[in-house]
């Protein structure tokens, strides 16, 4: 699961980059950064409690 996330980490981060590189979808791409944030952040939470469990 936690490979998952990662891969929609990365690919949401690519997009956000090429969004700000070739300046498409303005407000889009603020989304998308706050998508990985959020997901980023999850995933940090998840790997702890994975640790603290095992």
């Amino acid at each position: 699961m936690i490979g998952i996330i990662w891969g929609i980490i990365v690919i949401l981060f690519v997009f956000w980059l090429l969004g700000i590189i070739f300046h498409i979808a303005g407000g889009l791409i603020n989304i998308l950064l706050v998508i990985v944030l959020v997901l980023i952040i999850w995933n940090l939470i998840a790997s702890i409690r994975n640790k603290r469990n095992n």
